[in-house]
C-alpha cells in the first residue's frame, strides 16, 4: 500500500517574490502617472486624503533618489487603498489612447446623436444614466444643437452638447 500523505508535490505558498515585486513596480508606475495629472484631474480620482497629500508632496521633491523613495511610499499607500483598480481605470480615462477613454468618448457621441435626433425623450433617458446632470441646461444644449441641424449651420452647439455629456459620463463612471 502506498502512503499518499508524503506526496512530493510542493504546497502553494502564495505569489512568488518576483510576482510581488512586479506588482509593487506596477503600483509605483501608477503613482508616477498620478504625478503627471493636473490638480483638477487628481481631484476627481477616488483616492484617500493620505494618497492625495503624498502625491502633492512628491511634486515638490526634486532630488532623484528622494523622489524614487517617495514613489515607493506612494506605491505602498496605493496598495492600502480600497480599490486600486478603480484608481487605474480613472487614470486610464484621462489617457487619450486608452480603451476606457475611447469607450467614454463613443458613449457621449451616441448620447449626443440620440438627443439631436430624438430630443427631450433621449435627454430624459440620459438623466436615468447620469442623475447628476442639470436637466434645464441639458435641454437648452439639445435645443440649440437641434436648431443648428435644422438650419444646416455649424455654430458649435453640437460640440458644446458633447462636452457637457462627456463631463456627465466621466462623473457618473468615476
Amino acid at each position: 500500500m502506498i502512503d499518499q500523505q508524503h506526496d512530493d508535490t510542493p504546497e502553494y505558498s502564495g505569489p512568488s517574490k518576483s510576482q510581488l515585486k512586479r506588482e509593487m513596480h506596477a503600483l509605483q508606475e501608477l503613482g508616477k502617472r498620478m504625478l503627471d495629472l493636473s490638480n483638477d484631474q487628481l481631484s476627481t480620482l477616488p483616492i484617500s486624503d493620505t494618497l492625495r497629500h503624498a502625491i502633492e508632496e512628491s511634486r515638490r521633491i526634486r532630488q532623484n533618489e528622494a523622489r524614487r523613495r517617495h514613489l515607493q511610499y506612494i506605491g505602498k499607500i496605493i496598495r492600502q487603498e480600497d480599490d486600486p483598480e478603480a484608481v487605474q481605470r480613472a487614470i486610464d480615462a484621462f489617457d487619450s489612447g486608452s480603451e476606457e477613454h475611447t469607450r467614454r468618448h463613443h458613449l457621449a457621441e451616441r448620447w449626443r446623436d440620440r438627443m439631436i435626433a430624438e430630443g427631450d425623450s433621449a435627454a430624459g433617458e440620459f438623466l436615468g444614466y447620469c442623475p447628476g446632470a442639470d436637466m434645464q441646461h441639458l435641454r437648452n444644449l439639445v435645443r440649440n444643437a437641434r436648431k443648428d441641424v435644422e438650419k444646416q449651420k455649424n455654430t458649435g452647439q453640437a460640440r458644446k452638447l458633447f462636452r457637457y455629456l462627456r463631463e456627465c459620463v466621466d462623473e457618473a463612471e468615476a
